[in-house]
């Protein structure tokens, strides 16, 4: 008999369905019921020896949140026997709702020693305590993790020593971890833990990747690929990767519209065994970045989020360098502005993702009063930050002749420079894409780019200068969250913190001089933080208002409010 191994989780979620995703210990039906009738059912399917099944439950009702239940072949599987935690409910939003959207990034999942948490309590799992505490509190409609879920280079020590029983581990990659197989243990590491377990099971969460899913400053330039790829370990680690991420995470983000239309899910699922199907993708991907697609769109009412894929999706050759390239980059200005297609991959090539709008095509003027934008890596950063990135991608690029441009890429590998700055033509397209969003008839009521990485949290409000072609007349934020579970250097808060002050600007002017940069298209100023620790942000959007508000765990393992601001105030 089939059991239970990892999940549920409650994946995609529009008020008249919803997916559900488990892992199962063999083959078998796996099916949801809830308890006002809604429900559906699924056959597991396999790769690499693991058995998943993504149930999409129809039925359900706007403006309720039933319990529900998972059965293995008609047996019940969740709850768990004598569970400690409130039932798991699917929570359909009512039109005119709030939406509440929670974001963060950056969670490291060993367990403590001995109890003790060197880095602080979980978020997420002090989140997940307050829920279960008060069932009737409010809650997220959407967790957004903005990257690295999984950390494929930094083990915990259970895991090495785990990793020590299957391999050598004094031979390269040494404690990172390898194959699909030791992925998986890394996803047992991270969503067994009971309270996140549960939190995942009740509140819907989608995704994306970051670079520490595959290795640190994955994808940083041409010549850092080159190396990775001279190693014999590289392209089983980039695969296995690519491969667990699309099962476990990826799957979730995609409507059931979106999933029938995939040509690599009816692979899988046709196949006895999934394994080639999805080892194809994962080859496609790594050799045409133009030919799979990660990122996706969600429409929450009148609240669109467009994911964005800041990682596999960039052109890395120093003459054409770019965050996202041609074709994802149409893809998300139709998104963006709408328009007649998805921008996505020709018929016949894979495409995982589409518009992620839950079967809606894109829509036109007025089509939604909340615009989110979520990139892993933050648009805007510090001012010395941002000028240090910029004047090294000139460098890298040959402006001050080869010697600079040696020393520009040992610079942008050692100090982790590649984030929107170190684009500078992706950088100037996105501020150009969100003025003209902004600024034309019927725009949104607010513009947020959510994002992580860098292990603190800001909130940053953009500004064309006057006479500027296009200028946003709504407020245009960049909201920073990181991490959910991890920590930060004495030295790099003291240089995050240095790097928003006006001595850093100047120098900063100084080395964007150097580097015969141009002055960015749009200026920012800090509204707040920056502040370090363990934290949550999270948007709540209703009509045309949009509130923010930061929480940070503490030493009594609770959420603490230590900033709120309306976005939409001006």
């Amino acid at each position: 008999m089939a059991e239970l191994r990892l999940g549920p989780l409650l994946r995609y979620t529009d008020g008249s369905c919803a997916t559900v995703w488990v892992e199962t210990s063999g083959p078998c039906t796996a099916r949801v019921r809830c308890s006002d009738g809604a429900g559906g059912t699924a056959p597991t399917f396999r790769v690499a020896g693991h058995h998943y099944a993504l149930v999409t439950v129809t039925g359900l009702t706007p403006g309720t949140s039933p319990s529900y239940e998972v059965f293995l072949d008609e047996a019940p599987v969740w709850p768990l026997a004598d569970s400690r935690f409130p039932p798991s409910v699917i929570r359909s939003p009512g039109a005119g709702e709030a939406v509440r959207v929670t974001f963060g990034s950056c969670r490291w999942a060993a367990p403590p020693a001995d109890g003790k948490d060197p880095i602080g309590p979980d978020a997420l799992d002090t989140l997940a305590k307050r829920l279960m505490a008060d069932p009737g509190a409010e809650r997220p409609d959407a967790l957004l993790l903005l990257g690295d879920q999984v950390y494929a280079d930094e083990t915990s020590e259970e895991t090495r020593r785990w990793l020590a029983g299957r391999r050598d581990l004094d031979r390269a990659p040494g404690s990172q971890v390898t194959d699909y197989e030791e992925y998986c243990h890394l996803y047992y590491e991270s969503w067994l833990d009971p309270e996140i377990r549960w939190l995942l099971s009740t509140v819907p969460s989608f995704m994306i990747f970051d670079d520490h899913d595959i290795v640190d400053d994955w994808n940083t330039s041409a010549a850092w690929l080159a190396d990775m790829r001279a190693t014999d370990w590289w392209q089983k680690r980039l695969l296995a990767g690519l491969m667990s991420y699309w099962v476990h995470q990826h799957l979730g983000n995609l409507s059931p519209a979106e999933l029938a239309e995939d040509p690599t899910w009816a692979a899988v699922r046709a196949a006895p065994d999934g394994t080639d199907a999805l080892r194809a993708l994962a080859e496609r991907a790594d050799a045409d970045l133009a030919s799979v697609r990660f990122s996706y769109r969600r429409d929450f009412g009148r609240v669109r989020v467009v994911m964005v894929d800041s990682r596999a999706a960039r052109v890395l050759a120093e003459d054409r360098r770019a965050m996202l390239d041609p074709g994802e980059a149409d893809w998300l200005r139709e998104q963006v502005l709408g328009g007649p297609g998805t921008g996505g991959p020709e018929p016949g090539e894979d495409g995982p993702g589409g518009q992620g709008s839950g079967g809606q095509e894109p829509g036109g003027q007025g089509a939604y009063d909340h615009l989110l934008i979520g990139t892993s890596l933050p648009w805007l950063l510090p001012h010395l930050v941002h000028d240090t990135e910029a004047w090294d991608a000139a460098l890298c690029a040959g402006e001050r002749g080869a010697r600079w441009a040696r020393f520009g890429e040992w610079l942008r590998r050692g100090a982790d420079l590649e984030h929107w700055a170190a684009f500078p033509r992706s950088f100037t397209d996105l501020a150009g894409l969100i003025a003209e969003a902004g600024s034309r008839p019927g725009a949104p009521a607010s513009v947020c780019v959510l994002s992580g990485d860098v292990h603190h949290g800001y909130v940053a409000e953009a500004e064309w200068p006057t006479g500027a072609s296009a200028a946003p007349v709504i407020p245009v934020v960049q909201l920073t969250c990181s991490p959910v579970h991890n920590s930060v250097p004495l030295l790099m808060r003291v240089g995050f913190r240095f790097g928003w002050s006006a001595p850093a600007r100047v120098l900063g002017r100084l080395l964007a001089r150097h580097g015969r940069c141009p002055r960015p298209p749009v200026r920012w100023r800090k509204r707040g933080g920056p502040w370090f620790g363990n934290q949550l942000m999270t948007l709540t959007l209703h009509g045309r208002s949009a509130r923010l508000r930061l929480e940070r765990t503490g030493e009594d393992q609770t959420l603490h409010t230590v900033h709120e601001t309306e976005l939409t105030a001006r």
